[in-house]
């Protein structure tokens, strides 16, 4: 009696014959996806992109862009004949995706929640493009920066986080999130006003800033600066608070970018530890 095979299956449940790698045209819409198709050795079957598809630097510019995550030029996507168009469920839309199933043999969704799924991730890409030892090599490297992160997150306390990723109106993220899950490995429990909604406005209140330890501003996708913090500052009282830039991609990419994401995490969680005991009891 043969054994059952299996098929790498996406996000849909829907499973995906293994195909050889040469054989492949792939089109990413996702931007950290884009990063880690490369980082699987598959960077010679990738035939196009989205203008938000920035890493690997030098070589990611050679592909060319089909317009962004949301809206891109069918016309020119259809005419790279592409053999699987790589989506996301908060990334791209379900009209595109439907849009495109009518004539793209695979669609290949991807739906991270936490950063363990970078496993199931790293291993479904590898599985359908024949990049398994590849793939293996990368979780092998996740591990063990998931570690390192684990053995630092005892020694710390648990701190209420406002991450801000939008100004004007100002915006943040749900405890429901694949960010939030991130930041909850240093024990940083993120606040959010309506937990309902993914990527909510928030009300920017001194009550609200009373509750929170901790004020993150994203890189991305509102580019803060630290004039936005200074001036943010000014604004509102902000005795005992820790007000810091954090890198979006390193935080909000998942891919092989999370690997390096978790490395960065552990060390702005060690550095935020030490400016907090600096700065408790100052004035705002």
């Amino acid at each position: 009696m043969s054994a059952t095979r299996s098929f790498p299956r996406d996000a849909m449940g829907v499973a995906h014959d293994p195909v050889d790698a040469a054989d492949a045209r792939i089109v990413s819409l996702v931007p950290s996806i884009t990063e880690l198709l490369f980082d699987l050795n598959l960077g010679d079957q990738l035939v196009a992109r989205t203008q938000f598809c920035v890493h690997p630097e030098g070589r990611v510019d050679k592909l060319p862009s089909v317009g962004g995550t949301k809206k891109i030029k069918v016309d020119r996507l259809r005419a790279l004949n592409p053999t699987h168009v790589v989506l996301n469920v908060d990334e791209n839309t379900k009209e595109l995706a439907e849009t495109l199933r009518a004539f793209v043999p695979n669609l290949v969704v991807t739906h991270p929640i936490q950063p363990r799924d970078n496993l199931d991730l790293f291993r479904m890409m590898g599985g359908i493009f024949d990049r398994a030892e590849r793939a293996e090599a990368l979780c092998q490297d996740f591990e063990m920066a998931l570690r390192s992160v684990m053995t630092l997150a005892p020694r710390l306390t648990d701190r209420r986080v406002l991450h801000l990723i939008w100004k004007d109106p100002w915006m943040t993220v749900s405890p429901n999130t694949y960010i939030a899950r991130m930041l909850e490995l240093v024990r940083w429990r993120t606040v959010s006003t309506d937990t309902r909604v993914r990527y909510p406005t928030v009300p920017m209140t001194q009550k609200l800033l009373d509750g929170v330890d901790v004020v993150l501003f994203s890189t991305e996708p509102f580019k803060f600066t630290e004039d936005h913090i200074a001036e943010f500052r000014a604004k509102f009282k902000l005795p005992g608070k820790t007000l810091r830039m954090i890198d979006g991609e390193m935080i909000s990419w998942y891919g092989s970018r999370a690997i390096q994401g978790l490395n960065y995490l552990r060390q702005a969680a060690t550095e935020t530890r030490a400016e907090s005991a600096s700065t408790r009891g100052k004035p705002g």
